[in-house]
């Protein structure tokens, strides 16, 4: 059985797109597809989530522990751990180490909380 070509026809809300066109409707396509996905991670992660993400980013289990207890403390569990140890280090230009064995040592948790006011980040 052979396949009904229907190229022509089915291109045709796009054959008068520019290549930059044509791009930006591929990310605004590609966003459409990925944004349940990104809801759904942000609604439905967990403690042992974001501790398997800690320990991938190099720290210790235990490390990693205090870590996720202080995003929980905080009400940062949905920003996700690894992202809190990311943005705070970006914001005192520490590497992600130091800035997550500050947070668990139980330090600069008030700058992490800051990063994330206003929204999502």
């Amino acid at each position: 059985m052979k396949r009904a070509d229907d190229f022509q026809e089915r291109r045709q809300h796009l054959k008068d797109l520019t290549d930059e066109q044509l791009e930006a409707k591929f990310w605004q396509l590609a966003e459409q597809i990925v944004e349940p996905m990104v809801d759904m991670a942000k609604k439905h992660t967990s403690p042992s989530i974001e501790r398997s993400v800690l320990l991938r980013m190099g720290f210790s289990s235990m490390e990693a522990r205090a870590i996720v207890e202080g995003v929980m403390d905080r009400g940062l569990m949905g920003k996700g751990a690894g992202n809190v140890v990311y943005k705070l280090a970006i914001k005192k230009g520490m590497t992600t180490r130091e800035a997550g064995l500050q947070l668990a040592e139980g330090n600069l948790w008030d700058e992490a909380m800051e990063t994330f006011q206003g929204g999502a980040k």
